[in-house]
């Protein structure tokens, strides 16, 4: 058992570029004793960590889970009562779709104390990075964010209401569900509607896809995208901007 307060910090590791990941991430990094994470992180973070933290991967990979999440959440409390501060660091947002609301209601019965730092979210960094606005004046007033697989590994019901409204619709975890959304979106005559699909986002390896809704399946198919990937449907995909390569202009400064 260690002297220090027990206590957990569940801290957003951002899209996937090491670079957007906030200060204070960068700090509760730093500081802590265990870092547990994920699949979807940069590993270069993990370069922050004291020489003295322990580094316990328990994400996902290959379709096997090292860990299932009733462990992770006991591993939380085991680990925050034997070390200290442990960080629970996770791709994106923690509490966009990441189960870090679910974490922290957990081990706080067990008097840890609780923090959270908020990550750039993939549902907005992805398509930026890719010149796509989620909003743009004359072509979106609002967008969503939806689940492509809910806890039954059903697709969200809320893609047909999306797909009867006006809005941009981001759709995360969704690349197995595609053929579904095809089929709903061409329910609502949107055949032609743009639609994007983006891969391994912000990371070197982007791997990108855009097309109509009646185009996609093959696109997809022909690139080999595949998860994680984060899906982009309405017109603001057509108002894709051309960007320069952020490091790129960097360099040039």
């Amino acid at each position: 058992m260690s002297n220090k307060t027990p206590k957990l910090t569940v801290v957003g590791a951002g899209p996937g570029d090491e670079d957007l990941i906030t200060l204070k991430a960068i700090k509760a990094i730093k500081s802590a004793d265990v870092i547990l994470y994920d699949a979807l992180i940069n590993e270069s973070l993990l370069s922050y960590a004291s020489e003295h933290a322990e580094l316990i991967f328990v994400g996902k990979r290959k379709g096997c889970y090292a860990f299932q999440q009733e462990q992770i959440n006991d591993l939380i409390v085991s680990k925050a009562k034997e070390k200290g501060h442990v960080v629970r660091l996770k791709g994106g947002d923690p509490f966009i779709f990441g189960r870090g609301a679910e974490e922290i209601d957990y081990v706080r019965q067990f008097g840890l104390e609780t923090y959270m730092v908020p990550g750039v979210s993939s549902s907005m960094a992805v398509p930026a990075y890719q010149g796509i606005p989620l909003t743009k004046r004359g072509a979106s007033e609002s967008f969503w964010v939806i689940t492509g697989t809910t806890k039954k590994h059903q697709l969200s019901g809320d893609v047909a209401l999306a797909a009867k409204s006006t809005a941009t619709v981001v759709i995360l975890m969704g690349m197995s569900k595609l053929g579904e959304i095809v089929e709903i979106f061409s329910k609502e005559n949107k055949q032609e509607t743009a639609i994007a699909v983006i891969q391994n986002g912000t990371r070197d390896n982007e791997n990108v896809g855009i097309g109509t809704i009646n185009t996609i399946e093959a696109i997809v198919e022909a690139k080999q995208l595949a998860n994680p990937a984060i899906i982009i449907i309405g017109d603001v995909v057509k108002e894709r901007v051309t960007l320069s390569s952020i490091y790129s202009e960097v360099n040039k400064g």
